[in-house]
Formats: C-alpha cells, sequence, structure tokens
C-alpha cells in the first residue's frame, strides 16, 4: 500500500474557542492512550498554547480502562482544572468505545458542544469470560453515547482495521483517529506542531506520522476506507439467513459429510415453510433453528481438531499474524491418556509441532465418527454429543405443533437455548443440563399460557 503524500491534502480550517479547549481521549492501558495525550500536549506547548494532560487509569494494569484529559488554553488566559468537567468536552477521542461509553465519559459530553470521533473496533473485555453471548458490535456501545449527543456529532471509523491493513500494527490506530480528527478540524492544532510533537515523541514515529496521514486521507474521503479494506463494507451487515444456512452447511459437510449438510438444510427449510404458512413471511424462528440446529450437529471431537489443525488455515493465520520464525506448540487434553484433576476436568499436556502430523492423520479417520471403530466415540460425553442433534429435532418437532402468530418470539427464544451449549467435557454438560431445564420450564410456560392476540414476525433477510 503506497503511503498518503501530506502535501495532497488540503489544509482544513483550525477550530476556533474562546478560553479553552478540551479533549478526552478513551482507551484501554498500553494501547497508547497516555502517548496520544503526550503528543497533543506538546503540540500545543510548541505553539505557545497553555495546556494541562490529566492521565487517569481506573485499573492499574494492561487492557484496564485510561482516560487522558487534555485542556488547552489561548495564551495568557487563566489555569482551568486539568479534570474535564461534566459537559466540557469539546472532543472525545474513542480509542476503545467500551470506555468512551461508559457513564464517566458520557458525563463529559455535551448534547450541542461535543463531537465524538469512536474507533469501531471492539475489543472483548473481562466479561466475555463469564458471557460469550454478549454482542461485541459497535451499535449498542454508539447508541449510548447518541443518545446523550447529537448523531450528527457521532463519526465512528475502522481504525484498527485500516491499521493492521496499511501499518501491520493496531497501535497505529489511536494516531489514525488524530489524524481523522484534525482534518475535520476538531483539534486547534497546526499540522506543523503535530508533526513536530510526534517526531519529538520519538516512538514509532514513522508508523504515526503514517497512521496520522491516513486518518487525514480518510477524513477527506471516507471512502478510501472501503477501498483500503478489500471492498468490504465499513458498516457491518446482518447476514441474511440464506447465508447464515450456507455457511453453516458448509461447515457441517467439511465437519463430516454432505449428507449431514442436507439433513441441517432439510430441517430449517421445513421450519421456514411452517412459518410462511403461519405468519406470511420467515421470522425468528427459522433464524434460531438455523444457528441452534447447527450447534447441536457439530462438535470438536478429536477428528474435528484435526482436519481444523491440518487444513492449512492455521498456518495461513499465522503468516499473516506474525513474521520471522514461528515456533509452535499445543497443550491438548488427549481422551485415552490425559488425567483429570479433583474439579473432573482432563489435564492438558503440551505437544512439539510434530503434532500435526497426528492431527493429519486424525483428518482423514473422520468417517469412523459414530462407527463401531470410533475409538473416541465410547465415551459417555462423545455419545451424549453424537445424539443431540436427534434431540434439539425433537424439540423443533415440538415447536411446529404449537406453532401460532401470537407465540413465534417464545418459540423462537426456545429454540435458540440450544446455542447457549458451548465449551467442551463436563462444562459443556453443565451448560446442556441447564439449557434442557430451561428448555423443559419454557414448553410447560407456553402450554399453561392463554392464547394472546397475534403478533406478526418479523421478516429475516
Amino acid at each position: 500500500m503506497q503511503a498518503i503524500d501530506p502535501a495532497t491534502l488540503p489544509l482544513p480550517a483550525l477550530r476556533e474557542f474562546d478560553d479553552s479547549y478540551s479533549v478526552l481521549i478513551a482507551g484501554i492501558g498500553g494501547n497508547g492512550v497516555v502517548t496520544i495525550g503526550a503528543i497533543l500536549g506538546m503540540a500545543a506547548h510548541l505553539e505557545n498554547k497553555s495546556v494541562t494532560v490529566l492521565d487517569m487509569s481506573g485499573l492499574a494494569q494492561r487492557n484496564g480502562p485510561v482516560t487522558s484529559h487534555v485542556r488547552i488554553l489561548k495564551a495568557g488566559q487563566d489555569a482551568h482544572a486539568p479534570r474535564i468537567p461534566e459537559r466540557g468536552a469539546d472532543l472525545v477521542l474513542g480509542c476503545d468505545l467500551v470506555v468512551a461509553s461508559n457513564a464517566e465519559c458520557v458525563s463529559k459530553m455535551d448534547p450541542k458542544r461535543t463531537t465524538v470521533i469512536y474507533n469501531r473496533f471492539v475489543a472483548p473485555t473481562s466479561a466475555f469470560a463469564t458471557n460469550p453471548n454478549l454482542d461485541f458490535s459497535d451499535s449498542n456501545l454508539a447508541a449510548a453515547i447518541s443518545r446523550r449527543v447529537d448523531a450528527k456529532r457521532v463519526d465512528g471509523v475502522n481504525a484498527t482495521s485500516v491499521a493492521v491493513k496499511l501499518l501491520g500494527d493496531a497501535i497505529g490506530a489511536n494516531m489514525f483517529l488524530v489524524g481523522y480528527a484534525w482534518q475535520r478540524g476538531l483539534l486547534p492544532l497546526s499540522l506543523a506542531a503535530l508533526q513536530q510533537a510526534i517526531q519529538m515523541n520519538g516512538a514509532a514515529v514513522p508508523l504515526n506520522l503514517a497512521a496520522f496521514n491516513y486518518g487525514r486521507a480518510a477524513a477527506e474521503d471516507p471512502e478510501r476506507i472501503r477501498k483500503w479494506l478489500d471492498g468490504a463494507p465499513e458498516a457491518d451487515k446482518k447476514p441474511s439467513l440464506d447465508e447464515v444456512v450456507a455457511e453453516r452447511a458448509r461447515l457441517l459437510a467439511a465437519f463430516q459429510d454432505g449428507d449431514l449438510a442436507e439433513q441441517y438444510r432439510n430441517l430449517v427449510e421445513r421450519v421456514r415453510a411452517a412459518e410462511r404458512a403461519k405468519l406470511g413471511c420467515e421470522g425468528a424462528l427459522s433464524e434460531a433453528v438455523a444457528r441452534g440446529y447447527f450447534k447441536s450437529l457439530y462438535y470438536k471431537d478429536e477428528y474435528e481438531v484435526g482436519r481444523l489443525y491440518s487444513d492449512g488455515s492455521l498456518e495461513q493465520r499465522l503468516r499473516e499474524t506474525f513474521e520471522g520464525d514461528i515456533k509452535i506448540k499445543f497443550n491438548l487434553a488427549p481422551p485415552l491418556i490425559a488425567r483429570r484433576g479433583s474439579d473432573g476436568r482432563e489435564r492438558k499436556m503440551q505437544f512439539g509441532p510434530w503434532m500435526k502430523i497426528g492431527f493429519g492423520l486424525l483428518a482423514k479417520l473422520k468417517r469412523l465418527r459414530g462407527s463401531a471403530f470410533d475409538v473416541f466415540g465410547y465415551s459417555t460425553h462423545r455419545k451424549t454429543e453424537r445424539a443431540l442433534g436427534a434431540e434439539y429435532e425433537a424439540v423443533v418437532e415440538q415447536l411446529l405443533q404449537r406453532l401460532t402468530a401470537a407465540n413465534i418470539s417464545q418459540l423462537a427464544a426456545i429454540a435458540g437455548e440450544y446455542d447457549q451449549v458451548k465449551g467442551f467435557s463436563i462444562v459443556k454438560e453443565a451448560h446442556l443440563d441447564q439449557v434442557r431445564k430451561r428448555v423443559r420450564a419454557a414448553l410447560a410456560d407456553l402450554d399453561s399460557t392463554p392464547a394472546q392476540a397475534p403478533v406478526i414476525a418479523e421478516a429475516v433477510g
């Protein structure tokens, strides 16, 4: 990718301010938030402006929330408190949207005064460990900001995706946001002062200058982002039901064979047809079954792990992520030799790169799955996994017998329960036990609830 020549970009009209201009930078530790604050502070100092920079860390650890309060004053103005007051931010740079949308940061925003530029990439937080179904799209988080600030003043860009694609390092995303905001005239600092401050900082100078210029170019022509990302649309589009079914059928064919994929498609199509007959369109139940049935048919046994580690995708991802020589070690719990700990879980053992040969052999043996020659399939856990597809089909049959326009959302919620069966071994079994209890209770509650007025389901796709 050719670097952007800054001389080809027009200079924006710099933001004027009366007495002070406040910039709140919100991000996570270890990602350069403090560096951005320091660079903006130095740029203001080089222009003989008074400036205060206050860095605040919610957690003294990497990936903990960090904010930097930068307050720029005109020469001769009285000093202000270094911390931005409520509704006092003129610009918010959301380097991390989770932090930028929290109550503390939102309190600094004013409906008519504040402009928010944020990175659309959302890093998983510790909450993901306990709730793997958390929605990490930017839409819900950005909505929290838009409830406080006029939506016309909120702008999200794929800064991390661009930084990784063009610079090879996600750390460039923050300076990309600075360049984007500056080109829009949202920073009252000259180009010369910012460039000099970046150079004086001394850290990754070429990368930061390039990121700054890419951000400027993106602000001048937002269509560039789509082109940089190989034509991918910047806004995440929800896949249609046909796309969901096609992708999962492809995975099932790779997992086992075309017959299993066809079995999957047939049940989903039955549900779609039933919804069309009852509601006039396909809706939430079809989508829930498309996801839940796949989850019941697909599981990562020894053959599937072998396939995933031997199909070349692992090496490709490593080459795309790292440079130089790469040494791989695998931590595995082979069911025939792994010992169990006091918690009932198998203890993992470490294997060297030679294990890739074993993965290739396992992948070729996948047709033994479920047969009398499947040495891994005699355990209670594997038998439970193999039977889960039939169990789900029986649940769907019960749902179709109860299908009305009035209860479609309840049926979809029941069908979607099996999408919560996650993990391996006893963890997966514990989730399955909970799902079964909730499904039984929901079916019983459904049968005891009087019929209500019909509600037409929203069409999918």
